[in-house]
């Protein structure tokens, strides 16, 4: 994408809340902490920025460059706060959704979070507010944890090929119009950027990346999402290739927002995926079959549709350009 075609965007001015430069490395508490311990040692600094309408350059969005993308899926959900309808229904449309954009050979969903703030301040099981500070859920270090926490018996083999760790969010109602989702390009972001932190739970201390503030961070979201369209976003990827390995993201408060919005309710899934050993050595920017099954998925049509067209274009798929 060039930067005429960027600044082309339609877009609005919100303020994000980044890290403050020179804070020692962060704690933040998932749980109220013992007394006398703060919930977190996290200085924010806010700082207004340029938020672009990326629903004009869908085509132009990848997983492997910016780090996010959007796609199409109906759900036969029917609650969303059920926990247990979320798993018995919800999980496995977002593995097979992550199997067919990815062409991972293995999903492993071990996580989910439903958010609404009205919910959340009454103290409803397991419901969040928005998290309004730049963020990324995983790190280089708690991301190859994670799979030894969920699938240890096969850890030490998965661990030796390509893996990513991406979250898949929803709007329960829509549209979003409250706290919508902001996306930052991963390459964008500068190593100087990142900073470490500690996410401490009862049993155990997780790691995340809280980021400082760069003018050079290119952010987007898509307005008025949908109930039937799925962000994708990925938190981490093993692959150290040059393509996205992980981006920020955070909730804003969107200043087009009508006074009467509906506070946004939405739903995240932690998945985990793993791609066959073959291609972890794939050439970024290339399609191979998983990257045909991700390309057709954008069109939106069936993969077999798209290989048909690529054969009577006579077009080696293996050195076909995403871009």
């Amino acid at each position: 994408m060039d930067n005429n075609t960027m600044q082309g965007l339609p877009h609005v001015e919100a303020t994000l809340n980044y890290l403050a430069e020179g804070t020692e490395r962060p704690v933040s508490y998932a749980y109220t902490p013992p007394s006398g311990t703060p919930p977190t040692t996290r200085r924010n600094s806010p700082h207004p920025v340029t938020i672009r309408n990326a629903r004009p350059i869908l085509s132009q969005l990848s997983l492997d460059r910016q780090g996010f993308v959007l796609t199409r899926q109906d759900s036969k959900v029917t609650n969303f706060y059920d926990e247990k309808e979320v798993r018995e229904v919800y999980y496995p449309e977002v593995e097979r959704l992550l199997k067919e954009v990815t062409g991972a050979v293995k999903v492993v969903i071990f996580d989910h979070v439903v958010r609404c703030a009205p919910k959340a301040r009454q103290g409803a099981h397991g419901v969040r507010e928005p998290a309004r500070i730049v963020h990324n859920d995983y790190s280089f270090k708690s991301a190859p944890r994670r799979v030894r926490d969920h699938v240890p018996a096969e850890a030490e083999e998965l661990l030796k090929h390509r893996f990513a760790e991406i979250n898949v969010w929803r709007a329960i109602r829509g549209p979003i119009q409250e706290s919508p989702l902001a996306l930052c390009d991963a390459r964008s972001i500068a190593p100087q950027d990142v900073v470490a932190s500690d996410l401490v739970y009862p049993d155990r201390v997780g790691e995340v990346y809280r980021f400082t503030y760069n003018p050079a961070h290119c952010w987007y979201y898509f307005p008025q999402l949908e109930p039937s369209e799925v962000v994708l976003l990925k938190c981490y990827d093993s692959q150290d290739d040059g393509r996205a390995r992980f981006t920020a993201h955070t909730a804003f408060e969107d200043p087009t927002s009508p006074p009467e919005a509906a506070p946004r309710e939405s739903i995240e899934v932690r998945a985990l995926v793993f791609f066959a050993p073959e291609n972890k050595d794939a050439e970024p920017g290339t399609t191979t079959a998983s990257g045909t099954t991700a390309r057709a998925a954008k069109l939106g049509m069936p993969r077999s549709t798209l290989d048909s067209k690529i054969r009577s274009l006579k077009i080696n798929k293996h050195c076909f350009k995403t871009d």
